[in-house]
């Protein structure tokens, strides 16, 4: 009886966090298609408030290109950076070691918008100020941190038996690390990029600060830019269509890699 007590107040709990937490996204969803005298959909049920989204300035597939560019290269960039820095924490021993660790995680409790006043500095002096490319760097250099510390913990999960396996076949370590340990910490690197791309997508203080040609704007500031209408009205409807999109590629992605992204947290776990 106890134990049935139990197991009916988890999924108790469970289900009112569920409802909870899906609630705004289904309100979301539900009000960029319900008509509104000051939205694109003022008669009926329809996609009026997706179209004005469509049509904003530079237009939604631009921002989506944008947005796609600066998040891809921001994955792409940490997941190398990461990789040869968590390899480097886990399987090398050189004096400073734990000291530069320690280092590189002290930059998590820097906030981040204090940094943006010297990184546009640095930014214009090697021509990268106003680019995606810059701002791709940028937000590289947010998720760096977290980024090590998952790679190294990943790394670290690994018997150093493969290792030493592989190099008695003949193996260098550049050779280890990308046949065997890339495939070995797989979960790692998904968490890695999940993290580094929901990040980059959904970041708009940098953008806004960095980068100010519309044609260059991402995602999130054009949705910021579209919902502020004239004498100081708010176009709610176009705002919650933004919202959708901006949501949409983050669920799936979620959907598709949660398995491997809970693996990637227990990894480090399960060594401990």
């Amino acid at each position: 009886m106890r134990s049935r007590a139990w197991t009916t107040s988890y999924y108790v709990l469970a289900g009112g966090l569920s409802v909870l937490f899906l609630f705004p996204l289904v309100w979301t969803g539900y009000a960029s298609v319900a008509p509104h005298g000051a939205t694109g959909q003022q008669d009926g049920y329809g996609f009026g408030n997706y179209t004005a989204l469509l049509d904003y300035d530079a237009g939604l597939l631009r921002y989506l290109w944008n947005s796609t560019y600066v998040s891809v290269l921001t994955v792409a960039f940490t997941l190398a950076l990461s990789i040869l820095g968590g390899y480097a924490f886990a399987r090398f021993t050189f004096k400073g070691r734990d000291t530069l660790f320690l280092l590189t995680l002290a930059i998590l409790m820097v906030p981040y918008s204090t940094l943006l006043i010297p990184l546009y500095s640095m930014l214009g002096d090697m021509g990268l100020r106003g680019t995606l490319i810059g701002l791709a760097l940028v937000l590289t250099l947010y998720q760096l941190p977290f980024a090590v510390f998952m790679m190294r913990i990943s790394f670290e999960a690994v018997p150093k038996e493969i290792e030493e396996s592989a190099m008695c076949d003949g193996a260098g370590t550049f050779g280890v690390l990308t046949r065997i340990m890339l495939f070995a910490v797989r979960p790692g690197l998904i968490t890695v990029g999940l993290f580094s791309f929901l990040a980059a997508w959904n970041d708009f203080i940098a953008p806004l600060i960095l980068v100010s040609e519309a044609d260059k704007a991402v995602l999130p500031v054009a949705v910021a830019n579209l919902r502020q209408q004239s004498m100081g009205a708010v176009d709610f409807g176009a705002t919650q269509a933004g919202v959708v999109v901006m949501a949409l590629p983050c669920l799936v992605l979620f959907a598709l890699l949660q398995r491997h992204y809970v693996r990637g947290f227990m990894s480090g776990a399960i060594k401990g």
